[in-house]
């Protein structure tokens, strides 16, 4: 479902390298060329109606039941479409924020348990191996130990992304929940439990907070707006910055993407991707960046913050 948009390519492609066969594709847009390469005999349809009715009819004429929905749609739909896949009897294997809103969980595992099906959230961010050396280190490291975390994400993105449901926070979540969701996941995944969240600046295209988890104090900096891309990157022609640093030391991952939607179908395959409850904190995360009061710059606050000419122009 949704298979028209950004990332559907990745799922269409794990799909194919596990051996596995779409039968139906949604999008409400028809630009959807990129079957060819992978599933060229799927069916496809622009109406969620007609393509609910031809599961239905597969299932009750042919005996054909589905096993995976991959859920691809814009953010605010995610809920009802896990509900479609639950009702259908399939697990549903769904894109990140795997909701926009904590109580969603709740009830989705409610519906869970009396489908026997699971939930599965794409969590990427959690089989990088980076991201897994650096748990290791924490893990095997001193018990008592707090590490000073600074999160840099600047994505430039044009000005058709306020035109689109991107734009919209109540079918987004606002910037936090589109671009930084997976590393407040990351973060959760290896520091810990969340202590304090602070928002210092939130904007339609900028945020900027603190957060403290039971291990780390995280100072970090969302942006889709390409004036806060450093000069240096801008000058090699990119458009997007990305630093995490632990302790002062830089964690390099800007590389070993290109299969980690594969390897999460992998994991799903064999009964061991990430669930629910997993995705809970992160969800929380995002829920209570939107609806923060903004605190002043006192204490803890990301460098960025100190830009004269960021502060100017917000």
């Amino acid at each position: 479902m949704g298979v028209g948009g950004y990332i559907a390519p990745r799922h269409l492609k794990a799909i194919k390298d596990t051996n596995n066969n779409l039968i139906a594709a949604l999008d409400k847009f028809d630009s959807v060329g990129i079957m060819d390469s992978y599933f060229p005999n799927a069916h496809f349809f622009v109406e969620f109606e007609r393509f609910d009715r031809y599961i239905e009819k597969l299932k009750r004429r042919k005996n054909i039941p589905l096993d995976y929905v991959s859920i691809c749609t814009p953010n605010y739909l995610h809920d009802a479409h896990i509900r479609m896949a639950l009702r259908q009897g399939a697990h549903a294997i769904c894109e990140k924020p795997i909701v926009i809103n904590p109580w969603n969980v709740d009830q989705l595992i409610d519906i869970e348990k009396e489908s026997q099906s699971k939930v599965y959230s794409i969590l990427q961010l959690r089989i990088h191996e980076s991201i897994i050396a650096l748990k290791k280190k924490v893990d095997e490291g001193p018990k008592d130990k707090i590490y000073d975390i600074d999160l840099t994400y600047l994505t430039s993105r044009g000005n058709w992304y306020h035109a689109s449901w991107k734009g919209d926070v109540a079918k987004s979540g606002g910037i936090a929940t589109n671009i930084g969701v997976h590393f407040y996941d990351m973060l959760s995944w290896i520091f810990g439990k969340v202590t304090q969240n602070k928002v210092h600046l939130l904007t339609k295209d900028t945020a900027a907070g603190y957060l403290e988890f039971e291990r780390a104090r995280v100072r970090w900096f969302l942006s889709i707006d390409y004036n806060n891309i450093p000069e240096v990157a801008k000058q090699e022609g990119k458009r997007t910055y990305r630093s995490i640093t632990v302790d002062g030391e830089e964690i390099e991952f800007s590389s070993g993407f290109t299969e980690l939607h594969t390897k999460s179908y992998q994991s799903i395959l064999k009964g061991e991707g990430y669930g629910l409850e997993d995705a809970r904190q992160s969800i929380q995360i995002v829920h209570d960046i939107r609806n923060a009061k903004l605190s002043d710059l006192k204490g803890d606050y990301h460098p960025m913050l100190t830009n004269k000419e960021l502060i100017k122009s917000i």
